[in-house]
């Protein structure tokens, strides 16, 4: 299943300081009714993500406090699309 979507980046901001994009509240709503049974351990569903021109495979796991899907952004991706905190852009998901 494809979905498309706008957001920012953040930074968590415990240890590591990893970054993530939201996935939309009514997105993830979605996914997880006809996805739920398929996650694996914390609410982690396997997932092709694409940013720009940089594409990989990945997972997104479900937040009980923000109720909505996280999608991590690792480091080469946000160096090489020039991706910065609080700017969103579009992403595209595989499930």
């Amino acid at each position: 299943m494809r979905y498309e979507f706008t957001a920012p980046l953040w930074q968590y901001a415990g240890a590591g300081g990893w970054h993530f994009v939201s996935l939309p509240k009514k997105m993830s709503k979605e996914i997880r009714k006809l996805l739920r049974s398929e996650e694996q351990g914390w609410g982690r569903l396997q997932a092709t993500a694409r940013i720009g021109q940089s594409e990989w495979k990945t997972a997104i796991w479900f937040d009980t406090k923000q109720d909505t899907y996280l999608l991590p952004v690792k480091g080469e991706v946000r160096k090489s699309e020039g991706l910065i905190v609080d700017k969103s852009f579009s992403t595209i998901l595989w499930l």
